[in-house]
């Protein structure tokens, strides 16, 4: 059973949560690889640069819009396809555990299973802009 006075205060910490880990994962590439550096990685991977650069757009675009509660089911997806995106592209092949070099695939699946979760749960409480809202 779903406890109802409860369920939107637990929905907000697992957005909120998801936001933050957004944005530090956006700020690793940013102040740690560097965005060359990050374009350089892409590219190692056969991918164009233009992606790189979306990718930093969307971590933190997305990650600053489910900290703040902004239409977050629908940020969700996206993040979601990104996630899923870094498990065929980078860490399927390294196996199971993120310990293993190159980082394994039960992280990124574990964030792909809780940004389809939230999508799923909606916006929570506290949430600025939650989906549906109207608009005045």
């Amino acid at each position: 059973m779903i406890r109802s006075s409860t369920a939107p205060y637990g929905i907000a910490l697992l957005r909120v949560s998801l936001g933050i880990l957004f944005l530090a994962h956006v700020a690793l590439k940013v102040f740690v690889f560097t965005i060359p550096g990050f374009v350089g990685y892409f590219a190692s991977l056969g991918l164009p640069a233009v992606l790189a650069y979306a990718t930093i757009a969307l971590e933190f675009l997305g990650g600053i819009a489910l900290v703040l509660g902004i239409h977050a089911p629908w940020i969700a997806i996206p993040l979601a396809l990104e996630m899923l995106g870094t498990i065929v592209m980078v860490h399927g092949a390294n196996g199971w555990l993120f310990t293993n070099k190159g980082g394994g695939w039960e992280y990124p699946a574990f964030w792909t299973v809780a940004l389809v979760a939230l999508s799923l749960l909606g916006d929570g409480a506290f949430a600025l802009r939650p989906t549906g809202a109207r608009t005045a």
